[in-house]
């Protein structure tokens, strides 16, 4: 259905845009229907870049991205509506979604006015209450409410609500439940998990690991806009080749041991020293004037549909 073919995204930075920032470099991947792909790095490794390309809220520099195809950056007018009835996306922080001075179902308004301005009123409320009712919100409840009356998990079921109003068939789901609380997070991921079973794909960007687990089919993992490895969630998760995949599985939290002596030990394990392709300056498997260290890695399938970006991988898994 979606599929990136060498996305890149370059920023022009510093004193009148005289220097470069690749935040996003040659990323390829697709994603199919019914299908929940997770998008996993960490902070500033490009997710959030990724996903505003796919909606078209900023340009790509290079690459293709195409839906059923075609080429979304040539979409204008009617087209580009009707690609936004397909794709929509939910962030991070709901209540920045909304004005604290309206009430929150203006959004439903607002498609209605720009998607559907023919429908009759009483067939809108109905299509409203239907959307509120299948991510498990109660419209008495919820409607005609301001924002600061409702709480985090309700307003990022809100977003999702509006989005399953224009009959999408993909949605861009970004760090939606990092800012919920655990008891809601698991409700909005349930919520999520049934939108699949009903036939919609999920774009599910995040920086952790368990939760992509939880969730996903697929993964893909980046790091410094890099894809560094790709391929079904239970290969990468059971058997991670990275050495970067295999430092975000250690680094989730021990209760007997601090990440800074889980780090020291991975290092000394795998004898590393330098810097070098997008992760050989933090790689403890690599080595000073190594094949790594002069040229970027391509992406190598080691497994089938498991693909990774490393020339060492091999040597370092079997230690």
């Amino acid at each position: 259905m979606l599929w990136l073919d060498n996305v890149s995204k370059v920023y022009k930075v510093g004193t009148f845009g005289g220097k470069e920032l690749c935040a996003v470099r040659n990323v390829s991947f697709d994603i199919n229907s019914k299908e929940v792909v997770s998008l996993i790095g960490e902070s500033g490794s490009g997710k959030s870049t990724i996903g505003k390309m796919i909606l078209r809220l900023i340009p790509k520099t290079a690459g293709k991205i195409s839906f059923n195809g075609t080429d979304i950056s040539t979409f204008k007018g009617a087209a580009l509506k009707n690609y936004y009835r397909a794709i929509q996306g939910v962030f991070q922080d709901p209540f920045s979604s909304y004005n604290p001075v309206i009430k929150a179902d203006r959004i439903f308004h607002i498609i209605r006015e720009e998607f559907f301005p023919r429908i009759k009123a009483s067939k809108w409320r109905k299509k409203v209450e239907t959307s509120l009712s299948a991510v498990g919100l109660n419209p008495a409840d919820v409607l005609d409410k301001f924002p600061h009356q409702l709480s985090g998990g309700q307003l990022q079921r809100f977003l999702i609500a509006r989005a399953l109003l224009m009959d999408i068939r993909l949605l861009v789901a970004d760090e939606i439940i990092s800012m919920l609380d655990a008891s809601t997070r698991i409700d909005v991921l349930n919520l999520l998990a049934d939108l699949k079973s009903r036939g919609l794909a999920i774009l599910f960007i995040t920086h952790d690991l368990s939760l992509g687990y939880y969730i996903s089919e697929r993964s893909v993992i980046l790091y410094r806009g890099c894809v560094v490895e790709k391929g079904p969630t239970t290969k990468i998760y059971n058997n991670p080749l990275h050495p970067y995949t295999r430092m975000l599985m250690a680094s989730v939290p021990r209760l007997d041991m601090k990440w800074k002596k889980v780090e020291a030990e991975l290092k000394e394990k795998y004898a590393g020293t330098g810097g070098g392709c997008a992760y050989y300056e933090r790689c403890p498997a690599a080595f000073k004037d190594e094949e790594c260290a002069k040229h970027e890695p391509a992406l190598i399938e080691a497994e089938p549909g498991h693909f990774v970006v490393c020339y060492r991988f091999h040597q370092t898994h079997a230690q």
